[in-house]
This record gives C-alpha cells, structure tokens and sequence, in this order.
C-alpha cells in the first residue's frame, strides 16, 4: 500500500512511519493539514491515515475539502477525541474508519488493509457511478453528462476520463496516464497525451460556467475544483 499519514505529533507519526515501512508499504508523512492537501492533490494514494486535531487545518476540514473535489481515496481517522459523538462525526464528513488514540499498530495495519481491499479486490467495488462536480459518468451505460449536456466521447478519451475521475482531485501524471490508458511502461517521446487532453478539454469544459480539467506545470493534469498549490 501506499500511505499518507497526516499527523503533527512527530512521536506517533515516527512510530507508524517505521512500522508501515517494516511491514511493506510506502508512507508519504506530512504535519498538518495544509501540507496534508498539497501531498494528497499532488499524487494519488492507495489509503489515508489523518489525524482529526492539528493546526493550520484540521482533520475533518481536510477530509472534508478533499471529498468535495472529488478525491474518494479511504481514510481512516486517528484521533485522541473518542466518545461516540467525535465518532460519528468523523464517519459523517466522510471517513471511512475511525480509530481511538492511544491504538496497536496491528489493529492500525489492519483495518489499512481491509480498506485497501475493499476498494482493490476484483469485483469488489460496485461503483456505477462517477461524480465530480457537474460531471456525471454512468460507467454501466458508457454515458456521460456535464449538467444537462450529453458528452460524446471517443473509446479512448472515455478510458482516459475515467481515469482522471477515478483520481479526481489527485495530480496525474503524464507516466500514470502513458501506463494505465495507454499500457505504454516506457515514454515513447509521443504528443499522445497532451492531443487527447486537448480534446477532452474542448469537450467537457468548453462553454461551461467553469473548467474541471486543470494542467499543474511541470507535474500533470488534474480534474476537480481547483485547490491552492
């Protein structure tokens, strides 16, 4: 798996870091929520770990920034606040998990696990559907919408938006895209991408109110509401 923790107590953060490490897994640390933002727009991960009181952005308010730019990533919570209430409230603003300070790291590393297989199994994820903003994507009928506008697409822009859906809200890179729409495992020095990111544009964000489809210099393409770098 790959791991962002999101934690300002650097003794707890130290700990989970090399435990998540010795176990197999990467881990991408960050202090606050800010920086917390920044690493999770700018790359995708397979799970995060997000603890709920930090300063300059706690963790429900980032939770809750990064689900309404699309970015559906599982999260587990990491909080010392563990009546029912903070619970619930937690799973509310759209957490996944929930797990009360002080914790076993084997209880951590497992239910990591189990949401990384919920949404990695074969057959496991029964979503129909994706949204981000405006944009609908029907991915049983192969049909998709911005607001009451039907978007014809190509076989190939349609793999292509789909992907960028599936990490909306995330950074993605030329490399992601060259490997997962295309099956390239090398950069063959072509203009593929970037002819059909340009078409894709013209046909989802031309003469909307606002565009989704977003190019980060030097880094990749992003879908979503825009977020401060």
């Amino acid at each position: 798996m790959n791991v962002l923790l999101v934690e300002d107590d650097r003794q707890v953060a130290d700990f989970v870091v090399s435990e998540l490490r010795a176990a197999g897994h990467s881990c991408v640390y960050t202090v606050d929520g800010e920086e917390g933002l920044q690493a999770a727009t700018r790359s995708p991960f397979d799970v995060m770990v997000i603890d709920r009181m930090m300063p300059r952005m706690d963790g429900l308010t980032l939770i809750n920034t990064l689900r309404q730019s699309g970015d559906n990533t599982p999260v587990l919570v990491l909080s010392a606040l563990g009546d029912v209430d903070d619970r619930v409230q937690g799973l509310q603003c759209g957490a996944d998990d929930y797990l009360v300070k002080p914790f076993a790291m084997a209880e951590l590393l497992a239910r990591l696990e189990v949401l990384h297989r919920r949404v990695s199994a074969p057959g496991a994820d029964t979503q129909t559907r994706l949204v981000v903003g405006d944009l609908v994507m029907d991915l049983l009928r192969q049909h998709v919408q911005r607001g009451d506008t039907v978007i014809g697409l190509q076989p190939r822009e349609y793999k292509l938006l789909e992907y960028l859906m599936h990490h909306a809200g995330q950074v993605v890179t030329r490399a992601m895209l060259l490997e997962h729409v295309w099956g390239y495992h090398f950069d063959p020095q072509t203009n593929v991408i970037d002819v059909h990111i340009s078409r894709l544009r013209q046909k989802i964000d031309k003469d909307f109110d606002y565009p989704l489809l977003s190019t980060v210099r030097g880094a990749g393409y992003r879908l979503g509401a825009a977020l401060a770098d």
